[in-house]
C-alpha cells in the first residue's frame, strides 16, 4: 500500500533523512536561520528605507551575499528573476522560465539556485534573501507534509552543508512587499 501511495504522491517523503528527530537543520541550527517581516503597521516607507539600509551595509561585507528574488505568473508562464551581489563583485541576474508551474515551486527553485551559487563561492558565512514570498521561505523548515516538500530537502540539503562548513554561517530571509519593487 505504501508504494501505491509514493507513486500517486511522489513528494510524499516524510521519512526523508533531512526530516529524522536530530538531523533536522531547525533543530540543530535555529540560531543560523532568521525571518524578518515587514511591519504592517508602519507605513511602506519605513520598510523600503530599512531593506535600503540592509543592502548598503551588507553590502560592505565581503563574506555576505545579498539575493533579491521575485516571481511572477502570465499566460501560465512563471518568470522568476533573482539578483545576487557580494561586495565587490559584478551583480550577477539569473532568469527562470516554466510554463504550468506554480509560483510557489519557481519561488523555491530560486531560493535553491541564489543557495547553491553561494555554495560555489569562497569563504561566504552570510546569506541575506530578500523575498516577497516569506511565507514560502517558511515552510522550508516545516515538518508536515506539503505539495513542496521535495524543493524543500534539495535546499535543506544545501543549507545543512553551507551550516556545517563553518560554525557561524547563518541565513536571513527578509519581506519585501511586492509593491515596494
Amino acid at each position: 500500500m505504501a508504494n501505491r501511495f509514493n507513486e500517486s504522491f511522489p513528494s510524499f517523503i516524510l521519512l526523508h533523512s533531512e526530516f529524522s528527530p536530530g538531523l533536522r537543520i531547525i533543530d540543530n541550527f535555529s540560531d543560523h536561520i532568521s525571518f524578518n517581516i515587514c511591519d504592517k503597521e508602519k507605513d511602506n516607507k519605513h520598510c523600503a528605507h530599512q531593506l535600503d539600509e540592509l543592502a548598503l551595509e551588507f553590502s560592505l561585507f565581503p563574506s555576505t551575499t545579498i539575493i533579491v528574488l521575485d516571481t511572477s505568473i502570465k499566460n501560465n508562464v512563471v518568470t522568476s528573476i533573482l539578483h545576487m551581489h557580494t561586495y565587490n563583485r559584478p551583480i550577477i541576474k539569473m532568469i527562470y522560465h516554466a510554463v504550468y508551474i506554480t509560483s510557489t515551486k519557481a519561488e523555491l527553485f530560486a531560493i535553491r539556485c541564489g543557495i547553491n551559487q553561494v555554495l560555489n563561492l569562497d569563504n561566504m558565512s552570510k546569506v541575506i534573501v530578500i523575498t516577497d514570498s516569506i511565507h514560502m521561505a517558511r515552510k522550508i523548515f516545516k515538518l508536515s507534509v506539503y505539495p513542496y516538500q521535495v524543493q524543500s530537502v534539495a535546499i535543506l540539503f544545501d543549507l545543512h552543508k553551507f551550516f556545517m562548513y563553518h560554525e557561524n554561517n547563518s541565513i536571513e530571509f527578509w519581506e519585501c512587499p511586492s509593491h515596494l519593487r
